[in-house]
C-alpha cells in the first residue's frame, strides 16, 4: 500500500497541472475492530482519492489511509501536509477532492460558495476526525518542563518576555534555574490552522497581551523566527538553544513542554486533556446537519482539560459530480472516524479518540455524501 503525496503547491492556480509523487505510509492500522464500521465502509473500490491540507493530520491520514486498503487494495489516497489553509484554498478551488483542516470553514465563507470541488448547491460535510493537543516545545539545557500561565506564555510569543529567567517565568517555577538566554519564538511562516488554534488560546486567556486575536497567518512585525510546517517548528526549536514554539504533539515527543495553568494547576499536554476540553465544547450553532464545526472552550477550568488543542475537520462536499470520488470519500471518512480508525490514529499520532456519541453524529453526516 502507498500513500502518494501532491507536490508542494506554489501557487492554487497550478495545483491541478502538478505531478502526484509517492511515498510509503507509516505503520498499518490495526485492523482488528472493536466497533462497528458504518456500512459506507464499502469494500472494493477503484480510483484515486486526492486531498491536502493540515499536517497535523499527516500521521493520522497515513494510519486510516492503511485501514482503508486493507478492503480497498486497487484505491489510493494522496494527501498532501501543505497546511490548512492551502488544503481550504485548494477544496475551494477544485483541485482537490478533500481538505484537512485545523478550522472549519467559517459560515461566511459557506455562504459566499463557489466550492469547486462540489457539484453546484452542494452542502459542505465537516468532520472532526482528529482531536489533539498542541505542545508549547521549548529547548533550554537542563529544563524539562516549566509550569506557565497564559499571560506569561502570550508575552513571550508577543515578545513583552525576551529572557528565560525573566520574573514572570521564574514566578510559576520556583526551584528550576532558568539562564538569562535570550527567548526566540518560533512560529509557522505559512497560514496554518494550528496558527489559529494557537493564537486562539492566547486570545482567550490573555486578550490584553496578545493583542491580534486569533489568526492563521503569524502577524507581520511580532517578533520570532518562522519556520515551514509543523516540522520545520519543531527542527527549529530544537535546534536552537533558547527556542520556544508550538506544535501538534503528535511531532513533539522527547522535547522539553510547558505545564499550562487552567484554574490552579498546571496541566501537561495530553490526549486525555484535549478530550476533557472538547467535551466541555459544543457545535456552532448556524451549522448544518453535516457541518459539526466546534467553538473550542478555551477557558475551561474543568479538571484535567489542556485548553490549547486543536480540533482538524476532514471537509468534503454532500454532492459530488462524480459517483466514485463520492463513494472514495464516503468510504475513507467512515474508516477514519470508527473505532478502529481512531483507535489507530492514537497509537500512530498520539490524538484523542473522538467520543461514542461524536462518531454517531460523524457518521450520520458521512452518509449524507453522494
Amino acid at each position: 500500500m502507498k500513500l502518494t503525496r501532491i507536490a508542494q503547491l506554489g501557487a492554487v492556480a497550478a495545483i491541478a497541472a502538478l505531478a502526484l509523487t509517492g511515498c510509503a505510509a507509516n505503520e498499518p492500522a490495526n485492523t482488528g475492530s472493536s466497533g462497528n464500521p458504518s456500512e459506507s465502509q464499502a469494500a472494493g473500490l477503484t480510483g484515486n482519492l486526492v486531498g491536502q491540507g493540515a499536517s497535523s493530520q499527516q500521521v493520522a491520514i497515513q494510519a486510516w489511509t492503511a485501514a482503508f486498503n486493507a478492503t480497498n487494495p486497487d484505491a489510493v489516497v494522496e494527501y498532501d501536509p501543505a497546511g490548512s489553509g492551502t488544503g481550504r484554498e485548494s477544496f475551494l478551488a477544485g483541485a482537490v477532492s478533500f481538505a484537512g483542516s485545523d478550522r472549519a470553514f467559517k459560515t461566511d465563507e459557506i455562504a459566499a460558495g463557489g466550492f469547486g470541488a462540489c457539484a453546484v448547491d452542494s452542502g459542505l460535510v465537516e468532520i472532526p476526525a482528529y482531536i489533539s493537543p498542541i505542545a508549547i516545545i521549548f529547548n533550554v539545557p537542563g529544563v524539562d518542563s516549566l509550569d506557565l500561565d497564559a499571560a506569561t506564555i502570550a508575552g513571550i510569543f508577543a515578545g513583552t518576555i525576551t529572557t528565560w529567567n525573566d520574573p514572570a517565568i521564574a514566578a510559576t517555577n520556583d526551584g528550576v534555574t532558568l539562564p538569562d538566554t535570550a527567548i526566540n519564538p518560533v512560529h509557522r511562516s505559512d497560514k496554518s490552522g494550528t496558527t489559529g488554534n494557537f493564537t486562539d488560546y492566547l486570545a482567550a486567556n490573555a486578550a490584553d497581551v496578545w493583542t491580534w486575536g486569533s489568526v492563521e497567518e503569524w502577524p507581520a512585525g511580532v517578533v520570532g523566527e518562522a519556520a515551514e510546517k509543523t516540522s520545520g517548528v519543531v527542527e527549529a526549536v530544537k535546534a536552537g538553544e533558547g527556542s520556544i514554539g508550538y506544535a501538534d504533539s503528535s511531532q513533539a515527543g522527547g522535547i522539553s513542554s510547558v505545564n499550562v495553568k487552567v484554574g490552579d494547576t498546571f496541566v501537561e499536554h495530553s490526549a486525555e486533556g484535549a478530550s476533557i476540553t472538547l467535551d466541555a465544547s459544543a457545535i456552532e450553532e448556524g451549522r448544518t446537519a453535516g457541518d459539526l464545526a466546534y467553538a473550542i472552550d478555551r477557558t475551561t477550568t474543568a479538571e484535567g482539560a489542556y485548553p490549547v488543542l486543536l480540533v482538524s475537520y476532514l471537509i468534503a462536499c454532500e454532492q459530488y459530480e462524480d459517483a466514485n470520488v463520492a463513494a472514495l470519500t464516503k468510504a475513507f471518512f467512515s474508516t477514519a472516524v470508527s473505532a478502529e480508525g481512531q483507535e489507530s490514529a492514537a497509537t500512530n499520532a498520539g490524538s484523542a479518540p473522538i467520543s461514542d456519541d461524536l462518531r454517531e453524529k460523524s457518521l450520520a453526516a458521512i452518509e449524507l455524501i453522494k
